[in-house]
């Protein structure tokens, strides 16, 4: 028997030549195909096998496989016509083709390679550094310009006081006597009264970054400069030029400055905290799209500042808004509006009382889609109160199981807060899932998260409904875990100009996402009290009696 040589090859083409070149293949070799089909012995073994050959080495979906058999000269002629004719044939195995190739995908960036940055990742990274660096620039600039204004101030006094005594030149003062020592221990005194206040009024973390100037806080600033920059001239005029002799003069000029100094202090005390404690006004914040509202008394601020000031309140007294209670679970209703067109001619007047009837029933309904939505209301807080109480029984359930270890007890096996957390939450778990689901919560919390609340409130034995408070009951803005930052950006809107005082009618709003806090301020009204005498000749009284009165 002829030996047989496999010749196995394998090219990726475009679709159109191997569609063409296949069938012209399979016109040539069609008649042979079919006749050789028919010997059922070693060709049909061998046709299996290289079946299977294809099968295994083909690992590309766009590769074509075509096995070619050739057969050599054997001592049956039979045997050589029957392997001439399975040498000429043909098999062509056509794979399953994918139209999204990924061999084929192209990808056009900015950048030169996978692992390189564009021009646009480059733009935003820069855009956002930026914006990070003039933040923190904005934020801090005040607090450092008026750290810099109350260091040159408060040097300023002691090195007047030192500068005679440094001995870097030639300057002779008198000796200080004992009335210049107790200038010296006065202005000692002053001095740290004037640190200390300082530090309280000026020195502290700012609340927030207003887009304008405060004009208190640049007055302040602007009358600290000037003072100081007028002591040290007169000083290099009066006392350093002539080289004064007198250190009781230079005591008591040094004291001068303290003394500025100090009551500038209490001007600033005035006009940034003192001025704004005396109410004058009424303000009314309303939160958009839930509409809730609260109303608050303020005293005389800025626009700006009283938007800080209410965004302090908002984050302390609005409960955390749920945007996915905005959509209630609705029942299906049917479709209220329809449209008539005439596509047959002349309408008919059956079919015009037909539509008649239809449009007075659509009517009708849309009429009582205000009992629909307050029963949908109704059944609503049904369920969820249904599922309340379902909840405050499985927790209840749930701590009967677990109770402090007393010494000398019997022989259980102790567990950290955490273990007992992971016991008992499956007994709890469904009718907390439910609750949550309902009251539309369950994106605000994790399943770590109230492990982790549960064993806190196991630890300082805290009851039930202490656990179930932060689920039960909707907090302050502040306590929303999921939306917490250390940073939080709004945006003011304002007709005028944000640095002026509010006064009666001023309307301002604030944006950030979705939620909108519009603030509308009034005016206190004066009040006028008189005063009314009763005489006591007039304050004597008369029963009057009935057949009816009881008495």
């Amino acid at each position: 028997m002829s030996g047989v040589v496999a010749m196995e090859t394998e090219s990726v083409r475009s679709g159109r030549s191997e569609r063409s070149e296949r069938s012209q293949r399979d016109r040539n070799h069609g008649s042979r195909s079919h006749r050789s089909s028919r010997h059922t012995g070693g060709s049909s073994r061998h046709h299996s096998r290289d079946r299977q050959y294809g099968r295994d080495h083909d690992t590309d979906k766009d590769s074509v496989s075509i096995p070619m058999h050739q057969g050599g000269s054997g001592d049956n002629p039979g045997d050589d016509n029957e392997n001439h004719v399975e040498g000429e044939r043909i098999e062509v195995q056509i794979l399953p083709q994918d139209d999204n190739w990924g061999e084929t995908t192209t990808a056009i960036t900015g950048a030169t390679s996978e692992a390189g940055f564009s021009m646009e990742d480059m733009s935003r990274i820069n855009k956002n550094l930026e914006d990070s660096i003039g933040f923190n620039c904005a934020r801090y600039i005040g607090s450092l310009l008026t750290a810099v204004f109350a260091i040159v101030s408060s040097v300023s006094p002691i090195a007047m006081v030192i500068l005679p005594k440094l001995n870097l030149w030639v300057w002779n003062t008198d000796p200080c006597g004992p009335k210049c020592e107790g200038i010296l221990i006065s202005f000692a005194f002053k001095l740290l009264i004037l640190l200390v206040g300082t530090w309280a009024l000026f020195f502290r973390r700012p609340k927030a970054t207003m887009p304008r100037i405060f004009i208190f806080r640049a007055l302040i600033l602007f009358l600290v400069f000037v003072l100081t920059f007028a002591f040290w001239l007169f000083y290099g005029v009066r006392i350093y030029e002539p080289l004064e002799r007198d250190y009781h003069s230079i005591v008591s000029f040094a004291v001068s400055l303290v003394d500025a100094l100090l009551f500038i202090h209490y001007l600033a005390i005035i006009l940034l905290e003192i001025r704004q404690l005396q109410p004058q006004y009424v303000i009314k914040v309303v939160r958009s799209p839930d509409g809730e509202s609260h109303s608050y008394t303020v005293g005389q601020l800025s626009i700006q500042r009283m938007a800080v000031w209410c965004l302090e309140q908002y984050y302390k007294d609005f409960a955390i808004y749920n945007p996915y209670l905005d959509s209630l679970p609705q029942y299906q209703t049917k479709l209220t509006g329809f449209k008539f067109y005439n596509v047959d001619g002349e309408s008919a007047p059956v079919a015009d009382g037909r539509s008649r009837a239809i449009f007075a029933a659509a009517a009708r309904r849309r009429d009582t889609s205000h009992n629909d939505r307050f029963y949908e209301e109704q059944e609503y807080e049904r369920r969820v109160r249904k599922r309340r109480a379902r909840l405050l029984v499985a927790a209840e359930e749930a701590f009967t199981h677990i109770k402090r270890r007393q010494e000398q007890e019997g022989p259980a096996i102790p567990m950290d807060p955490q273990e007992s957390a992971q016991a008992i939450f499956p007994s709890m778990a469904r009718a907390l899932q439910k609750y949550l689901r309902i009251t539309r919560q369950q994106p605000r919390y994790t399943m770590d998260g109230i492990l982790q609340h549960l064993a806190q409130c196991i630890s300082h034995d805290m009851s039930p409904k202490s656990f179930l408070e932060r689920y039960l009951s909707h907090g302050p803005v502040l306590w929303n875990d999921k939306e917490y930052h250390a940073t939080q950006t709004w945006v003011l809107i304002c007709e005028q100009l944000l640095s002026r005082d509010v006064e009666h009618g001023t309307l301002f709003q604030l944006r950030q996402g979705d939620v909108s806090l519009m603030i509308t301020v009034r005016k206190l009204p004066h009040f006028n009290l008189t005063e009314e005498v009763i005489d006591p000749k007039n304050n004597k009284f008369v029963l009057r009696l009935n057949s009816e009165t009881s008495v």
